[in-house]
């Protein structure tokens, strides 16, 4: 080992500097943003409790927004806490060990959100081109196995991405241009840098985004094909309604993570990584389940029924 290294400091802790450069705005921005989560928190819990309490909505579709819900609460709640807790904080620090937390539970919340969205293709795809046998193929069994296949690769790719990314050395420098734990923000920071770790990284993210997507588009294909046949133009407009929040959520979730993953290293910029950022870990998971909600005449009956059972019961 080099006398430099010797002299060299193994990191322990990271600094995040994202919002430094505003920090007159610091306290402003930790009162929207908390706003934002916490009706991010109550329009999820909403949607969960509606699906649960009203048994017309016990269907697969709904049985995965629910999910969706679920893994909306957990994504936001490993990022934003610690965000809101730091923008108040003098010294916006995290440990080694956290950091590697934090970078693994939203690399494992955000796979196998890529994954429940090919899920839900699959769904939507069942539901219109195979309505008779729509109870069978989706039943309890095959929906309970497809979310578990979900979380199962996002689990083994958080699991394989972030070995990767901290077995690499890290000395001296700590600073960390972004307001959590994310892949190229730390990686620029390791003292080594090893091409083949990279490579791997880089080929499990385009696979993580490639393959739901392709899995989505020959869903989408099959779906449209089976659309044009319907002669009611009722039915193709009730048809094409159903797909639309589907298609709306994978076009923002696909498009801000091949932004974020998909470029080349020298491409990357802090700011416009902290902006898309806050997009997807703060306003996205805000809009995903109220787009899916909103725009669903089924849920928003159900929901009513809900509200005048429980004004009933007061």
């Amino acid at each position: 080992m080099s006398m430099e290294r010797v002299n060299e400091t193994v990191v322990r802790e990271f600094i995040f500097l994202s919002f430094s450069s505003v920090a007159r705005l610091q306290q402003l921005l930790f009162v929207i943003f908390l706003l934002l989560y916490l009706f991010t928190l109550g329009i999820n819990a909403i949607i969960i409790s509606t699906i649960l309490l009203d048994r017309a909505l016990h269907i697969p579709m709904y049985f995965f927004l629910a999910i969706l819900s679920c893994s909306e609460i957990c994504y936001t709640f490993v990022i934003v806490p610690k965000m809101l807790v730091d923008l108040l904080a003098q010294r916006k620090t995290i440990s080694f060990l956290g950091c590697a937390i934090q970078m693994f539970s939203f690399l494992f919340l955000g796979c196998s959100h890529s994954f429940l969205l090919a899920v839900m293709g699959y769904d939507r795809y069942v539901a219109i081109c195979n309505p008779l046998r729509y109870s069978v193929l989706m039943g309890h069994g095959m929906c309970m196995g497809l979310v578990a296949a979900a979380c199962a690769c996002g689990f083994t790719v958080a699991q394989i991405i972030t070995s990767l990314v901290f077995h690499l050395p890290f000395y001296s420098s700590n600073q960390l241009h972004h307001f959590f734990c994310d892949i190229s923000p730390v990686l620029r920071l390791a003292s080594h840098h090893n091409h083949f770790s990279q490579i791997v990284i880089f080929m499990l993210c385009t696979l993580v985004l490639a393959i739901p997507l392709l899995l989505i588009l020959v869903s989408y294909v099959h779906i449209i094909s089976a659309i044009l046949q319907f002669p009611s133009t009722l039915v193709r407009y009730k048809a094409y309604s159903t797909c639309v929040s589907h298609l709306i959520i994978v076009t923002v979730h696909y498009g801000c993570a091949s932004f974020i993953y998909l470029r080349p290293q020298s491409n990357y910029s802090s700011s416009q990584d902290a902006l898309i950022s806050v997009s997807y870990t703060i306003i996205t998971p805000l809009f995903n389940p109220m787009i899916y909600s909103l725009r669903n005449k089924e849920f928003k009956s159900a929901l009513c029924r809900i509200v005048r059972r429980t004004i009933s019961l007061s």
